[in-house]
């Protein structure tokens, strides 16, 4: 088995949607950061990897998968299409000031706790096993954010130089007939064009709204 399509938008463009949809539309299972956190934490060994620039078995991370989309898969794009070259690339966008204002109140939030939620951490961190499974995975996420974005997450120009350039380079690495740049807001049409499925009757997933992050978060 091996992947059929490949996301590479950004974290906030619709990833956890796309996931739903391409899970509805038969490309089940795909991967997300929400498997990563929730369900395997131990698989961040594979992005660990990757990162040292060591060769990774992607067909071993990627067993059961037909489509793997968000953080931290985007980090790794150019070696998992050269690793499945009859993937289809799906690149989500979104407006940069709605963008980089939920992920100010989403992703960046929660990669610079507060004294008050650092404190609450540690008092929980020896009663929860869900905690101590996945601290390794946030402490992964936070050095890969600034890594890209830089240490001021407060700096929108400097991420906005780095939003544009990255979709930049997604466009221009892939050629038009492999990659779809979608807008989730554009629903079931282009995605199911793209991949050649019929459109569903059911609406287009639409999830992981900024309440439902934080909440997420603060549940671990």
């Amino acid at each position: 088995m091996a992947l059929k399509v490949i996301g590479t938008g950004q974290g906030r463009t619709g990833t956890m949607s796309l996931k739903l949809a391409l899970e509805e539309l038969g490309f089940s299972k795909c991967y997300h950061m929400y498997v990563l956190i929730e369900e395997h934490p131990e698989e961040v060994v594979y992005f660990e990897k990757a990162e040292r620039g060591e060769k990774v078995d992607w067909d071993e991370l990627f067993k059961g998968y037909l489509s793997a989309v968000d953080f931290p898969v985007i980090r790794y794009y150019k070696d998992i299409a050269a690793k499945y070259p009859d993937a289809k690339i799906i690149h989500t966008t979104r407006e940069f000031e709605s963008w980089y204002e939920s992920m100010q109140k989403t992703i960046f939030w929660a990669m610079q706790p507060g004294p008050g939620r650092m404190l609450k951490m540690m008092v929980r961190l020896p009663f929860s096993a869900k905690l101590r499974k996945t601290l390794r995975v946030l402490k992964y996420n936070g050095m890969m954010i600034r890594k890209v974005f830089g240490n001021d997450l407060n700096d929108k120009a400097k991420v906005k130089e780095v939003f544009i350039q990255y979709n930049k380079e997604v466009l221009e690495y892939f050629p038009k007939e492999r990659l779809l740049v979608f807008d989730v807001k554009s629903g079931w049409e282009p995605l199911c064009k793209f991949l050649n499925v019929p459109v569903p009757q059911t609406p287009f997933p639409k999830v992981n709204s900024t309440n439902e992050f934080i909440n997420n978060v603060k549940s671990l």
